[in-house]
């Protein structure tokens, strides 16, 4: 883990040069016209909606000292700028559409990928947002008591970018009404 505002951020220009670069080739190299295309956009952002939740319900918040320290550390200083190393997201997620370009059309693999990679900087900035901004709009309000919930109540709301996923298999948190 690092926590230094220049990992941080070079981890967001590393991950958003390669969205960038995996969107560009995915419709380079893109044979089953728009609605394929589309399609591939949508089943990643919908992917990585899952990988989210997976890792910060069941990686994060577990005995694995890998991910549960730097994850602890987080819930102790919330405004910290704690990431992986800036260049190792990238290195999976390059290693991850090698994999999936031996599955699938060139095109749609990148496409699909393409926007895995813009839902993880979607997450880390989002994340980052949340802990950093005091929103006066209601709706953005919600959205980011959301996830403070989730840090009085660390077995609930695990969904940062999306409560999909928590409603979906009850990890969302319901406020317990008071007895008198």
């Amino acid at each position: 883990m690092s926590s230094t505002r220049a990992n941080y951020w070079a981890e967001v220009a590393v991950d958003a040069t390669l969205a960038l670069l995996l969107f560009f080739e995915g419709w380079r190299h893109l044979a089953g016209g728009l609605m394929a295309g589309m399609l591939a956009i949508l089943l990643g952002l919908f992917a990585f909606s899952f990988v989210e939740y997976f890792f910060h319900r069941w990686m994060f918040h577990t005995r694995i000292p890998l991910f549960a320290q730097g994850h602890q550390m987080h819930h102790e200083k919330p405004l910290g700028y704690d990431s992986l190393p800036f260049f190792l997201p990238g290195a999976v997620l390059f290693i991850l559409t090698g994999l999936l370009v031996l599955v699938l059309p060139l095109g749609f693999a990148f496409l699909l990928m393409g926007a895995v990679t813009l839902g993880y900087i979607a997450y880390g900035l989002s994340h980052f947002t949340i802990h950093h901004v005091r929103f006066k709009h209601p709706l953005m309000r919600r959205w980011a008591g959301s996830h403070h919930v989730h840090h009085y109540h660390p077995d609930s709301n695990f969904g940062v970018t999306t409560p999909l996923w928590d409603v979906l298999l009850g990890t969302r948190y319901v406020r317990q009404t008071r007895k008198l």
